[in-house]
């Protein structure tokens, strides 16, 4: 296995406004206003099923669409999947500017309304 994702997850995170990062169930999580918007899952973590993976709020519909076109890349993940949480595979080839999206996307259903108006996309 190559460098983890996370620092580059990090920094996609952390560069939204008011997000910041707390420790939680041995991973770092990604909140703003203390709501998580999403969890990253080791490769060595049970969440995290060998691969790593970064957990996110989806938009009504899209957990659906995306795990049916790419199941290689995109999966239901444990305990947030049934409300609609999408996962992402952090191993092999990653997508950084589709995963700033999901990021953004996730963090603009999350946050409050003045907040999630200072995301563009990307």
């Amino acid at each position: 296995m190559g460098r983890s994702p996370l620092p580059k997850i990090r920094k996609l995170c952390l560069t939204l406004p008011e997000a910041h990062e707390v420790e939680a169930w041995g991973e770092p999580t990604f909140r703003v206003k203390n709501k998580l918007f999403a969890m990253y899952a080791s490769s060595g973590n049970h969440h995290g099923a060998g691969r790593p993976a970064i957990w996110m709020k989806a938009p009504p519909g899209n957990q659906d669409i995306m795990v049916r076109a790419n199941p290689e890349r995109f999966f239901v993940p444990p305990y947030v999947g049934p409300s609609g949480w999408i996962g992402v595979h952090l191993d092999g080839d990653i997508d950084w500017k589709e995963l700033d999206m999901l990021l953004r996307d996730s963090y603009r259903l999350t946050a409050p309304k003045k907040l999630a108006a200072q995301v563009a996309d990307a």
